[in-house]
């Protein structure tokens, strides 16, 4: 066997698509029911008229409700199964959710719809509580159910990724970056056989042929990712995966610096053309007003919510005879200058102390240098270190954000001086506002280099959506909480 390399006798799967599918409409189910259940008492305990479930249930309004509400769930597994292929597909978590959000909506609107064309009497508060149940708990009761699937060891499915070069070790980190994805990457294989050393350390080049291993694992899942050189035996290989009749295969294109969200695919008969239409979507009007919309509504209601933190945090950092406010100049929308606001977490002669430091210690200017950062930073008062590691210190940034200086969501803001690190990509940091928060700071931080940093700035502005931003603000919550990569 050569090195690196690695036989497949020694794995051994229960991956079963229909425990899979069975199970997934069975949670569904159970999240409609609990949604329909408590959301009728829970009415009753808010204190309207009716009567009493069971009792509900024998009445005719009850009846014509149970069965409107079945129709609607057969209505919406359908849609899941039949269009959507959450049952037989596996997706991003953030991309089933919105789709799943999208549906439980229009089933809301439905519900509504048909109440008011059968002139039935609805109790607003049942439907806003049934249906916002139904939005919670359909994404809760799948992502558990996929939780005791994978513990009991029928979620994993096998897979295997068929290249060695750059392209296939995007793959696989890729698919380690959505676990409940349930890909079980088991290994490589090289297209023309030739690779020993596999493009990461976990995961061996298997010395197996495509035909071994489907006898082995008969539903094992093919990823076809090769390099642009390797396009021949792109062909070689999809004929020879057609030829056996597998039907779990993927190939992963070597497309890249493209725009893939809300991107159209089409190809052209008789032709091996693949045509993408990008949409710019930072580029249409209606899609930086809906930005601008969701940015002023969001700031405005966290301004007022989050104020008695505000005036106390000032109070706290101004008690050293200080301003609790600063403005430090970063660059914009368009390369405009603004001032970008933050509690005060430093000592009042910062800057001094600084200069001192880089000039007397090499390690530490070699570290500033690098991130414009310092790790253990000497100007840190006892009160910035907290505010700094749960991000509180960003909070006046709401006001740069509701004069529209800034986003919610966004590269992260810099000084002129770091423009030059973006090389190429500086057009696209020039393209929006900088951002409270954005893919970044939910991707490690101050744990990741620069050039991580820049190329995920990039990615958000070519990929941009307003899901994505309320997926961000959420992936924020959790990171803040955690306190990942915050110094």
């Amino acid at each position: 066997m050569m090195p690196g390399k690695q036989n497949m006798t020694q794995f051994d799967f229960k991956f079963s698509p229909w425990v899979n599918r069975f199970n997934l409409i069975f949670a569904d189910l159970i999240a409609f029911s609990i949604a329909f259940i408590v959301s009728r008492n829970l009415i009753e305990i808010l204190g309207e008229k009716n009567p009493g479930f069971l009792q509900w249930m024998n009445t005719t309004p009850g009846q014509a409700r149970i069965w409107v509400f079945l129709l609607l769930v057969t209505l919406s597994i359908t849609w899941f199964w039949v269009h959507l292929r959450h049952y037989t597909y596996r997706k991003p978590f953030w991309n089933e959710l919105r789709e799943v959000s999208i549906t439980i909506l229009a089933l809301a609107v439905a519900d509504l719809a048909l109440a008011a064309l059968a002139k039935w009497q609805l109790s607003r508060t049942y439907w806003v509580i049934l249906w916002s149940l139904s939005l919670v708990l359909v994404p809760l009761c799948r992502y558990g159910m996929k939780k005791l699937l994978y513990r009991l060891g029928y979620w994993q499915w096998p897979s295997v990724i068929i290249g060695c070069g750059e392209n296939a070790k995007d793959a696989y980190l890729a698919l380690q970056s959505e676990k409940m994805m349930g890909f079980d990457v088991i290994g490589f294989i090289a297209p023309d056989g030739q690779c020993a050393v596999s493009p990461v350390q976990d995961k061996p080049v298997l010395n197996e042929d495509i035909g071994s291993l489907v006898k082995r694992i008969p539903d094992i899942k093919f990823f076809v990712a090769v390099e642009y050189e390797q396009r021949d035996q792109l062909d070689e290989c999809l004929r020879n995966l057609t030829q056996r009749k597998i039907r779990n295969i993927s190939v992963i294109p070597t497309i890249r610096g493209v725009p893939l969200y809300g991107t159209d695919v089409s190809h052209f008969f008789s032709h091996e053309v693949l045509m993408l239409r990008i949409r710019n979507n930072l580029a249409r009007f209606s899609a930086r007003f809906l930005k601008r919309g969701f940015d002023v509504l969001v700031s405005s209601l966290l301004i007022f919510l989050l104020s008695p933190v505000l005036v106390y945090i000032g109070w706290k950092v101004s008690r050293d005879g200080g301003s609790p406010i600063y403005g430090h100049e970063r660059v914009g929308l368009k390369g405009r200058k603004f001032k970008c606001l933050k509690f005060r977490s430093m000592i009042i002669n910062s800057q001094e102390v600084l200069q001192n430091l880089l000039a007397t210690d090499p390690e530490a200017k070699a570290e500033w240098d690098k991130d414009f950062k310092l790790k253990n930073d000497p100007r840190i008062t006892q009160i910035g270190h907290f505010i700094r590691k749960t991000s509180l210190d960003e909070l006046p940034q709401l006001w740069n954000v509701l004069k529209g200086e800034m986003s919610l969501v966004g590269p992260r803001p810099v000084v002129e001086a770091e423009l030059e690190r973006y090389g190429d990509d500086v057009d696209y940091y020039f393209m929006t506002k900088p951002g409270m928060t954005g893919l970044w700071q939910v991707s490690g931080r101050n744990d990741t280099d620069y050039a991580t940093r820049v190329y995920l700035d990039a990615w958000y502005v070519k990929n941009w959506s307003l899901w994505y931003d309320i997926a961000i603000m959420f992936k924020t919550i959790n990171v803040v909480l955690k306190r990942d990569g915050a110094y």
